[in-house]
């Protein structure tokens, strides 16, 4: 039994075939997967999906790489949170890569989501492009371990990881960690405590070797699973038991709700 803890299914690679996908996990063994919110205009659509099936849940947030993005208030992003079928706050965060010049807006726009989901009590799906240190230190000036979360799609260094483990954080491992020459992260996945440790697809994007190039679909998290587990001399049942375990406790209200 696997979850993946991070996709985008009502981006059009994937919806246009949706019960295909669907039909896909099933097959995989993978039983639940988080739809992440990434702009307003688009959120109605990823809590469409959460609450057409159960074994979906969504977060509502607002990627940081567009300033002229729609972003809600805070009291917005906490009321939108109330809905049962979301499950945490996100997908936020900094992104250094695709944004330039002054970045007090991103700065602005991360803390807001770190106060609505320790209002809210819901965990946070952080971004972190480029960018380490100053999301780092945010988080740290924001509080943000009273709410927890993940750090999604983590490229960074071993170090980094251990500063988002000390402030309580998990880390979430995509199919990245599947391709040869990804050395820093193929250490930070023999190294992440297991009970810390999250996986995910990030689909349509990078899929995992052996799709590496082709749309990613939440089925494949399971060649993610599988390779951390031969990084860490660990069978995939063990690698996808935790996992699920990690999920489930981290978004305690997915665990509520889980069937």
């Amino acid at each position: 039994m696997l979850v993946d803890s991070h996709c985008h299914l009502n981006f059009p690679d994937l919806v246009a075939h949706l019960p295909e996908v669907l039909a896909n996990m099933q097959a995989a063994q993978v039983t639940h997967a988080m739809v992440i919110g990434v702009a307003m205009p688009e959120y109605p659509a990823v809590l469409a999906l959460a609450e057409a099936h159960a074994n979906l849940f969504a977060t509502v947030g607002v990627h940081p790489d567009s300033q002229e993005a729609e972003v809600p208030s805070e009291d917005e992003l906490v009321a939108l949170a109330a809905h049962p079928r979301v499950v945490g706050i996100g997908e936020t965060g900094l992104d250094y890569h695709w944004c330039k010049g002054d970045l007090g807006w991103q700065h602005a726009r991360f803390r807001r989501h770190i106060r609505a989901a320790r209002r809210a009590g819901l965990p946070l799906v952080i971004h972190t492009r480029e960018s380490a240190q100053d999301t780092l230190r945010i988080m740290r000036e924001e509080n943000a371990g009273e709410a927890g979360g993940v750090m999604h799609c983590f490229t960074e260094s071993w170090e980094v990881a251990e500063e988002a483990l000390d402030l309580g954080f998990y880390i979430s491992l995509s199919g990245i960690v599947t391709f040869k020459n990804a050395r820093q992260i193929h250490e930070v996945a023999q190294k992440v405590p297991l009970d810390r440790l999250l996986v995910e697809t990030d689909a349509p994007y990078l899929a995992p070797v052996p799709y590496r190039g082709k749309t990613n679909e939440p089925a494949f998290v399971r060649h993610v699973a599988g390779h951390i587990a031969s990084l860490r001399g660990m069978t995939l049942e063990e690698v996808a038991a935790a996992t699920t375990e990690n999920y489930f406790r981290l978004f305690a209200k997915a665990g509520a709700q889980r069937g």
